[in-house]
C-alpha cells in the first residue's frame, strides 16, 4: 500500500463503511471520506482530502471499487426482500422503520408473528435478552432473529448476545453493522433442528 511518500507492506480489510489497513503503517479511509475511486491495473486508488492512498490488490480491487462506490444498503445487507413478513420487537430507531415500512407491509410490532421470516429486536441491556427465550421458541423454519444492540458498551457486549442467543439453541451466523451507534447479530434455528 502507498499512502502519499509512505508505502507499507501489510493487510487490507474491505469492512461495511470503510476501508482499514494494517502494516508498519496503519490507515482507516471511511467510505464518506473518499473523494474518488478507481481500479486501475490492480490498483484500488482512492483520492481522499489527505491525499492518494494506492492498494494492490490484484483481480480483487476492481470488486472492492464496486462495493466502494455502490455500498449495500442497510436492508441489503440484512437480507430482507421485499414483501417479506417482518416482526419488530423493541426501540429500534426510526430511520430502520421507515426503512421496513417502505419495503413491505407485512409487519408486526411489538410481538414475534407466528409467520415471520424476519425478526428485529432491540436490546439495550443484558436483561432484555431474556426475550431472546421465549422468541427462539416460537421460531420455525428458516426464520432470522436479528438481535440488535448498542456498539462499544460494557453493560451489553457481542458476548453477552452470543451466549444468550447459543444458551436458546439458537446458531449465530452473521454480524452487521447496524448503525453507527449498534450491531446487529443474526440467528437462525440450526438446520439439523429444523
Amino acid at each position: 500500500m502507498r499512502f502519499g511518500k509512505q508505502q507499507s507492506d501489510g493487510k487490507a480489510l474491505l469492512e461495511t463503511s470503510e476501508i482499514l489497513f494494517r502494516g508498519d503503517l496503519r490507515l482507516t479511509i471511511p467510505f464518506s471520506a473518499i473523494k474518488s475511486a478507481k481500479a486501475v491495473d490492480g490498483e484500488l486508488r482512492l483520492q481522499t482530502a489527505e491525499g492518494l492512498a494506492v492498494f494492490c490488490l490484484g483481480a480483487t480491487a476492481e470488486k472492492w471499487c464496486k462495493k466502494i462506490l455502490h455500498p449495500k444498503s442497510r436492508l441489503e445487507k440484512l437480507g430482507v426482500k421485499p414483501g417479506a413478513r417482518v416482526s419488530l420487537l423493541g426501540d429500534l430507531d426510526t430511520g430502520f422503520l421507515a426503512e421496513i415500512g417502505n419495503l413491505t407491509r407485512a409487519v408486526s410490532k411489538n410481538q414475534a408473528a407466528a409467520d415471520s421470516e424476519w425478526i428485529f429486536l432491540a436490546v439495550d441491556s443484558k436483561g432484555d435478552l431474556g426475550a431472546l427465550s421465549k422468541i427462539s421458541k416460537s421460531m420455525e423454519g428458516a426464520v432470522a432473529l436479528w438481535t440488535v444492540y448498542p456498539k462499544g458498551q460494557k453493560h451489553i457486549t457481542e458476548k453477552d448476545v452470543l451466549g444468550a442467543g447459543r444458551k436458546c439453541g439458537l446458531k449465530d451466523v452473521k454480524v452487521v453493522a447496524f448503525s453507527p451507534t449498534h450491531t446487529a447479530l443474526k440467528f437462525v434455528i440450526p438446520r439439523s433442528a429444523r
